[in-house]
């Protein structure tokens, strides 16, 4: 069966599942093992799915499917992620919005049905994809974060935290995106670091009360130097006063040859740090010295601070407590004045006269600004060293602008005060690839810090915080019923341009309680999935609590740090436990060159286009027995894609060959120990439960790469079992042919089960052509395997079998005689085998005679190889006996080639004749003609001219000889 083919017969299987609701049936059979709970993170539907996505998809499906097979319920109900930026930025460019401030213009309410209406633009093109490649899942009854639902169990998660003292709001030091005039939060920021080269610069900051000494400080954002209110330098540091030319440098000692390149110094002497604490400078730029700012007494102060190093630079560090928290922290330490010279948007206050509404990194070019701020300096011989040098630099995940670390409010869980408690219950999880509980993932839950939960942004769960804008009282709702009592109205939608509305009465003054206008982390959101999807606690309860933490998850590597982590963080806030136990980690699925897949790039197969060249299953297979399931990385490649699944037709030929030989025959189940008597009958179901063992204690262990043991089990059935089979299934002997297709359909149909999971469009296809008594091989139970039937002497003395087989196949080669030359003997060195197994090697081989001897023979007709503990000698003489033979079997072959193209099947009798035939086959067709009848489907054999209808007549050469045939109705 062709690969076109059966990606046809994949879209039947299809259409019989749609009709016969195979997987409705899946989720009502009974579960005498009770629920297995999984939980599926929601994709965005602002674009079509990729490679990646199906790997997940496949984790999804491939893990359901088994657990539902050993008897667990498994529901399976799709999400849509429906909030944040990745909506808003979509409908900003189709509106062609280029900031915050024209959202607002526009009206919230306006921008936030655009975002409505582009949540689920492609999910019908999901669902095509999804369905076509054999995952199960309700993608009917979904569930979607925007749904009022959903957002009220968020609601609810928001006030549990509240309540236990776990929310609180703080002025801090974060990451901003300037475009997007919002913060991110740890995890967010981490997404989007990339190699950016910015400009580092040493400036000359002149002490007040000794004129021509400088103090330089080394920084890599001049942007932030007009922002400047202190310097700081380490306490337990050594400086120096040096000379150069006519001026003087305060700095750190040890790093004077880098800082001096290229210029004469001298080293003066000495500085006692102490001796400089609080001593001040002239400012670079004056703007805030006639301003009236708090703590102005500490504005450009030198001050001591424990982490200043001398690693790099001057070891003496600028100081802006609005753009760094290490700045912040020693600016509320030492009482330091606050300037906050750039706003939220990234554009200089009007404060900074020279460069007022100037972007301090534009996006398009980041260094624009530092450089006028360079020139600025340099005109005022403020600047003592420039460089260009190379680094990672955080950018939006989303819109790709470069991040700003600002000072500003916002509300935070305090993730530090759970943290030990958090790691104590990671303990529990179980992981796939292993490495990653006390590594990738262990490492950033330890390193965690408090979680920045509020944006200032629109389309998105709101912050149901209220608080009076008089005394300042709070009060959080953390459900409808509770704001329907107040606001006295029916609520239908907790989107922020609905519920902004309701502004009502303080209860403690005559002040107005208005909510705060953020609205919350995303990931706040999808963290809270597992109560949200469910409606808990309003719907559900009983069957959430009784299911709760879920037995399993999966998706990228990536979501460590995200999904991962505040699933965790939030289980441990909310139920004091882990929220999964066991998680799969994919790797990233790149293009064919290892580069990041890209429309725009066109690097890659379109996902449906390679599914319906070579069906959903060798896509899957593909997938799943790449190392993208161990959390590494897969360049994908259509031509190993076609490589790999060529175990697809091997087992369809396989089941071709049990179809035809079976014929007519009824099989009926196998009886052990009447059936299985056959070395080789005995072997492939040692073989079949060693698979079925293999595959469950790896899919136990959460090892999709259990898939791997199928392909090697089909070529063991069918590169040996049923190449060493055939005449028993050709046999007129009616009880062992029996026997065999009794063998073979067990061995099918139990495999059919194994794969399943897996492949369950070929599993399927197999199932239905052994009579399976299900409709469905999906309805079956998982196959058990029987360690009685797992005779490891016979397996290991079989794989000798087969390498004195290979070792002799390699002699015939080099020795170029065709297996269908027979030969007198073999003689095997260094092992021996049971007597049972030796006509195998012989018939194999086409060997007269086996011996296992412990010297070599002697003699010029013996070749011989040797591989490890494995020494056979071969001997290659050809008697005229034997010649003969080999005559007849080259003549078999022959005559069984023209019935092919014949198109004659094994029932359709006709007449041979050899015509143009030399004397050496003419006599032995003549003591032969009875076996030649019987292996070649003749009537008569007969020499001379055809008399009757030709149905093919061709000249062949048979071991050098010409001939003539004809086959005649």
């Amino acid at each position: 069966m062709s690969q076109f083919i059966f990606a046809e017969k994949e879209k039947e299987i299809l259409k019989f599942w749609d009709n016969d609701k195979t997987f409705e049936k899946s989720l009502k059979k009974k579960s005498p093992q009770g629920d297995f709970v999984f939980y599926d993170g929601p994709p965005f539907a602002t674009g079509t799915p990729h490679y990646g996505h199906l790997v997940a998809s496949l984790m999804k499906d491939i893990v359901p499917r088994y657990w539902t097979m050993k008897g667990y319920h498994v529901e399976r109900k799709w999400g849509w992620d429906c909030h944040g930026l990745p909506i808003e930025n979509i409908v900003e460019g189709e509106m062609n919005i280029k900031n915050k401030k024209e959202i607002e213009e526009l009206g919230i309410h306006k921008f936030n049905e655009a975002c409505r209406g582009k949540v689920l633009v492609y999910a019908e093109e999901w669902k095509k994809i999804i369905h076509r490649f054999g995952r199960w899942v309700d993608m009917d009854n979904d569930y979607k974060t925007m749904d009022k639902e959903y957002m009220e169990s968020i609601w609810w998660a928001f006030k549990e935290l509240w309540d236990k003292g776990l929310i609180y709001e703080s002025y801090k030091s974060m990451h901003i995106c300037p475009r997007c005039e919002t913060t991110l939060s740890q995890s967010e920021v981490s997404q989007g670091y990339l190699d950016v080269k910015d400009l580092a610069v040493i400036v000359k900051l002149e002490l007040e009360d000794e004129p021509g000494t400088y103090v330089l400080t080394w920084t890599t954002t001049p942007w932030t130097l007009p922002g400047n209110v202190a310097l700081a330098m380490g306490e337990d540091l050594k400086y120096a006063l040096v000379e150069s030319g006519k001026e003087k440098f305060i700095c750190i000692k040890e790093n004077l040859e880098n800082i001096f390149e290229n210029r004469e110094y001298k080293v003066l002497k000495e500085i006692d740090v102490q001796e400089l604490e609080g001593k001040k400078y002239k400012p670079l730029f004056d703007y805030y010295l006639d301003k009236d700012i708090e703590n102005k007494q500490n504005l450009y102060t030198i001050q001591l601070a424990d982490f200043v190093t001398g690693e790099d630079g001057t070891g003496i560090v600028h100081i802006a407590p609005a753009f760094g928290e290490d700045d912040m922290s020693l600016g509320n330490k030492k009482q330091l004045p606050f300037i906050q010279h750039v706003k939220m948007d990234g554009h200089f206050t009007d404060d900074v006269l020279d460069f007022k509404g100037e972007e301090v990194r534009p996006k398009q070019d980041s260094q624009q600004t530092d450089k006028k701020i360079i020139e600025y300096l340099e005109k005022r011989n403020l600047l003592f060293s420039k460089e260009e040098y190379e680094h990672s630099y955080p950018h939006c995940w989303r819109c790709d602008s470069p991040l700003l670390n600002y000072a500003t409010t916002s509300l935070f869980i305090n993730v530090i005060k759970i943290k030990e408690e958090a790691l104590e219950k990671a303990k529990l999880i179980n992981w796939v690839p292993e490495h990653l509980k006390s590594g990738r993932f262990g490492k950033w839950l330890e390193g965690a810090r408090d979680w920045s939960i509020s944006r200032q942004r629109f389309w998105g769960s709101v912050v149901p915080l209220w608080v009076c804008d008089k005394c300042g009282e709070k009060r959080v709702f953390g459900s409808i019923e509770e704001l329907e009592k107040v606001s006295g109205e029916k609520i239908n939608d907790l989107h922020k341009h609905f519920v902004d509305k309701y502004i009502f009465k303080c209860e403690k003054c005559d002040g107005m309680m208005k909510r705060v206008p953020d609205v919350l982390d995303c990931w706040f959101e999808s963290g809270s999935m597992p109560y949200a999807q469910m409606h808990y606690p309003f719907e559900n309860k009983e069957k959430f609590e009784k299911n709760f933490p879920a037995e399993f998850i999966a998706e990228g590597v990536d979501q460590t740090r995200t999904w991962f982590y505040y699933l965790h963080i939030l289980a441990t806030a909310l139920k004091k436990t882990n929220c999964f136990k066991n998680v799969v980690a994919n790797g990233m699925v790149l293009a064919e060159n290892g580069k990041k897949m890209s429309k725009h790039l066109d690097n890659y197969p379109d996902p449906m286009e390679i599914m319906e060249k070579y069906g959903a299953d060798a896509v899957r297979y593909y997938l799943t027995n790449s190392a993208v399931m161990k959390a590494e990385d897969l360049s994908f490649s259509e031509k190993d894609l076609k490589e790999q699944y060529r175990f697809f037709l091997t087992l369809l030929n396989v089941h071709t060959f049990y179809q035809m030989f079976r014929g007519d025959i009824k099989v009926e189940n196998v009886d052990k120990d009447k059936d299985i008597t056959h070395v080789l009958d005995q072997w492939i179901t040692s073989r079949l439960n060693l698979l079925i063992k293999n595959i469950t204690e790896k899919m136990d262990g959460y090892d999709l790469n259990a898939v791997r043991e199928i392909p090697i089990f089909i070529n063991d059935l069918s590169a040996w079992y049923i190449r060493r089979s055939r005449l028993r299934f050709r046999d007129n002997n009616q009880d062992d042919k029996i026997k065999a297709l009794k063998t073979l359909r067990r061995i099918l149909f139990h495999l059919s089960r194994a794969m399943a999971p897996f492949l369950p469009f070929l599993a399927e296809h197999i199932y239905q052509g052994v009579d399976g008594k299900q409709e469905s091989v999906h309805l079956q139970d998982w196959p058990l395997f029987d360690e009685n039937l797992i005779d490891e002497k016979l397996l290991s003395e079989m794989r000798i079998v087969r390498k004195i087989c290979e070792l002799g196949h390699n002699l015939r080669a080099q020795t170029k005689i065709k297996v269908r030359q027979p030969l007198s003997k073999l003689s095997v060195l260094g092992v021996e085998i049971a007597d049972n197994l030796i006509e195998l090697i012989r018939d194999e081989l086409n060997i007269k005679e086996i011996e296992f001897v412990q010297n070599s023979p002697k003699g010029d007709d013996w070749e011989n190889v040797k591989e490890g503990n494995i020494e056979i000698y071969l001997n290659t003489e050809i008697t005229p006996v034997l010649k003969e033979e080999g005559n007849c079997r080259e003549l078999v072959r022959a005559v069984n080639s023209l019935r092919k193209k014949a198109k004659l099947t094994k029932d359709d009798l006709v007449n041979l004749y050899c015509l143009k035939i030399d004397e050496s086959f003419k006599k032995m067709i003549e003591s032969k003609k009875e076996f030649l009848k019987s292996q070649t489907g003749s009537k008569d054999i007969l020499i001379g001219e055809p008399d009757g209808e030709i149905l093919i007549q061709e000249e062949v050469s048979l071991n050098g000889v010409d001939l003539i045939l004809a086959l005649v109705q």
